[in-house]
């Protein structure tokens, strides 16, 4: 472990990998509350084409990755908000049309497979000082608004009318998540690759849904994860001389099958904890005031009933109906 850590490449490495472990799944939560868990794909092979024309115009490959697919992003989401294209389509044309532009100009450029590959898969090693301060630089660009302006877009990503009978600006909500989902993209680009950041994206937001309730709960939780999954990725590649981008990939999904019989184990003892041991429930009561606002967020139990959702507190199944709770 000393050795490892006293080679300054690898400093870098292990610091770039925690980096991006905490900025995917920080966005990841936003995209799959979404229901776009394949965005961070699409994002990934739009941004393989600003790869390709970095080495035409022999600039830094990084900044111009994070140009195109920023760009990529901004028109995808325009098409969608103005219907003009359905969610999968404007996906399929970032997975094709980027995909097949970046490998078409790398080779103009005359790149080799090999040069392509290690933006492709991630070349955790190879990162320098100065890829280093510009993840840094970028990755607060995405992770303070990210966590700054969390309650702003969950309410777009939970609910857009509601979000905008609250008076929010949904529309520069929804172009700053996808536009943070570009950036991030493009940072893990040299961690796991472009081809499996969403992954990172992804699976640690989906173990962290099975341990924890409540949305804050769950990105902090994802966050954790997916350091975990990176720099554990990175080390174990080092010991076992493996790809690291895979490595870290293996390791979050393994996170994931673990806390899948964990996640049951612990709603089972919540619930067990919460609803009432003996007596039957009033069939239906009305009370006009609450003392607590119940949300997705504010830790008790939700129970889908129907076409809504009940929430147990103090023994009973609450209901938002109107200005007032039900209780069921």
């Amino acid at each position: 472990m000393f050795e490892m850590l006293s080679m300054p490449f690898m400093q870098r490495a292990l610091l770039a990998a925690l980096l991006t472990g905490l900025l995917a799944p920080s966005i990841g939560t936003y995209i799959v509350q979404r229901r776009l868990s394949l965005l961070g794909d699409g994002l990934g092979h739009v941004a393989i084409a600003g790869v390709g024309l970095a080495f035409i115009t022999s600039t830094s490959p990084l900044i111009m990755a994070v140009v195109v697919a920023v760009l990529g992003a901004l028109l995808i989401e325009t098409l969608r908000q103005r219907g003009q294209a359905s969610g999968d389509v404007g996906l399929a044309i970032l997975f094709y049309g980027g995909l097949a532009t970046g490998v078409l100009l790398a080779g103009a450029a005359g790149a080799g497979t090999g040069t392509l590959s290690q933006y492709l898969f991630g070349s955790l090693t190879t990162v320098t000082g100065d890829d280093l301060v510009l993840i840094m630089v970028l990755g607060a660009i995405v992770l303070i608004p990210a966590i700054g302006l969390a309650p702003q877009l969950f309410a777009v990503c939970s609910d857009e009318e509601y979000a905008k009978v609250l008076g929010l600006p949904v529309r520069f909500l929804n172009y700053l998540i996808v536009v943070l989902a570009a950036i991030t993209v493009t940072l893990a680009m040299r961690t796991v690759g472009l081809l499996l950041v969403s992954a990172l994206m992804v699976v640690p937001v989906a173990a962290a849904q099975n341990a924890v309730r409540g949305f804050h709960k769950t990105m902090l939780t994802a966050m954790g994860v997916g350091a975990v999954a990176a720099v554990g990725g990175a080390v174990g590649s080092w010991y076992a001389d493996l790809a690291p981008g895979a490595l870290i990939v293996v390791v979050a999904i393994a996170v994931f099958v673990i806390s899948w019989p964990l996640g049951k184990l612990l709603r089972r003892r919540r619930q067990q904890a919460e609803l009432p041991d003996e007596g039957p429930v009033a069939a239906h009561q009305t009370t006009p005031t609450h003392p607590h606002v119940h949300s997705p967020d504010c830790e008790h139990l939700a129970v889908r009933h129907g076409s809504h959702v009940d929430y147990v507190h103090d023994g009973h199944l609450h209901a938002e109906h109107g200005d007032h709770y039900d209780e069921h």
